[in-house]
């Protein structure tokens, strides 16, 4: 019985050894040592993080056996005990899982079934690697899908500049294809060049910077591959609600093209320097009708413009005025600044003065208002701004423990 336990001991000890523990102190150094880190950030307190953790270990030990050369870390944070390292990267959940790449995480996690099996697969996928291969500008042109974004670069597959490219296409993989010449065709292409396909056959645009420096080079891929005006749908809300940004959303009639290029321009205009404090969302008003309902509006209303802070929904007053400068700015400060909610107060306010006032100079009292809304009730005013409606859609209390944490 005893040699039994000692086994089992030295079996889990085997697997813990495979996977890293990262701390505060050695968080930096971890991420950027390694091509691809898998991190789980869980708290031993949460019953789904207990039960992921055996799971995890096993499927470090598996893929380290099946790909012994791999520049791939497993490594597991203690959120109670590593706090500091968990709010740095927004943990909102026990357990979540992300990748990252030399450094960068990667937007998406790992939502998929969590089995030894899975997470094995999943992570080999992210370390096969991203870059898609052509033989020439025909091929390129047959197999390029040309309703997504792509980027294509005539490099050759020595020195920093693939390097930087590679690990791009692994970051960005969920947003853009990354296209590459085969082994021995960059002939026909006198020199290097990089370029950005937008969707839909609009015109290209060529890379003017240099390829060996990492930090411009993803910030400019980043600039093309995710655009700042995204679309929510019921399938990607949920990780959308998980970047932790307030949502700007613009609810239309996605067959009017000219009103989303309406939004899309006054956010390019006006908040490009915000989007790491705002999340402006494209929205389908015919597939979102609760959160119009919500806000007192119809279809017949759209386009409708709101802010949904995951307290509160503030309703943009005059769509007449988004295309005019700085108006669409200064609603999103409003947000951070706390004047929205302050506004809303005041005007509820002075709308209770003002029927206050109305009842006095007619000489209204309780009774006739109580019969009157008898006969045809008046909806009473409203002191507090519609409740957020998309913190529904939050991930699931029972695949996940959420935390609580104070917003806007």
């Amino acid at each position: 019985m005893r040699e039994l336990v000692v086994l089992a001991t030295l079996t889990q000890l085997a697997l813990a050894n495979d996977v890293a523990f990262m701390t505060s102190d050695n968080v930096d150094e971890l991420l950027k040592k390694h091509q691809i880190v898998f991190v789980s950030f869980g708290a031993d307190w949460c019953p789904y993080s207990q039960a992921l953790r055996p799971i995890f270990e096993e499927a470090a030990t598996t893929f380290k056996k099946n790909n012994p050369l791999a520049d791939v870390l497993w490594v597991y944070v203690d959120c109670v005990m590593e706090g500091e390292v968990c709010t740095r990267f927004f943990i909102s959940k026990y357990p979540t899982m992300k990748v990252f790449v030399y450094g960068d995480m990667m937007k998406n996690e790992y939502r998929s079934s969590r089995t030894v099996e899975s997470l094995v697969s999943f992570v080999a996928g992210q370390y096969a690697g991203s870059v898609k291969e052509f033989h020439n500008s025909d091929d390129l042109s047959k197999r390029m899908d040309k309703s997504k974004r792509n980027i294509v670069a005539y490099i050759k597959r020595e020195g920093d500049e693939y390097k930087n490219i590679y690990n791009l296409a692994l970051l960005l993989r969920d947003y853009c294809d990354i296209w590459v010449p085969m082994l021995g065709t960059l002939q026909s292409e006198t020199k290097t060049r990089l370029y950005f396909v937008p969707p839909d056959n609009e015109r290209t645009t060529d890379f003017v910077g240099d390829l060996k420096n990492y930090t411009y080079l993803k910030q400019w891929i980043t600039d093309k591959c995710i655009p700042l005006v995204r679309e929510v749908t019921f399938e990607n809300v949920e990780g959308l609600t998980e970047e932790g940004l307030p949502f700007l959303i613009y609810f239309r009639d996605p067959a009017k093209k000219e009103d989303e290029k309406l939004f899309t321009d006054a956010v390019i205009r006006e908040l490009y320097d915000q989007r790491m404090s705002i999340n402006p969302l494209l929205a389908d008003g015919f597939k979102f009708v609760h959160p119009l309902r919500h806000l007192g509006k119809t279809t017949k209303d759209l386009p409708v413009l709101a802010i949904d802070s995951f307290v509160h929904m503030y309703l943009f007053p005059d769509i007449s005025q988004l295309s005019r400068p700085g108006v669409l700015k200064q609603f999103v400060e409003d947000l951070h600044s706390g004047a929205l909610h302050k506004r809303f107060h005041q005007e509820a306010e002075q709308k209770k003065v003002e029927m206050e006032k109305f009842k006095k100079e007619h000489n209204i009292d309780a009774d006739l208002e109580d019969r009157r809304e008898e006969q045809n009730p008046v909806e009473p005013v409203k002191t507090a701004p519609p409740e957020s409606v998309f913190k529904e859609l939050k991930p699931s209390e029972k695949r996940y423990s959420l935390l609580q944490k104070t917003e806007l």
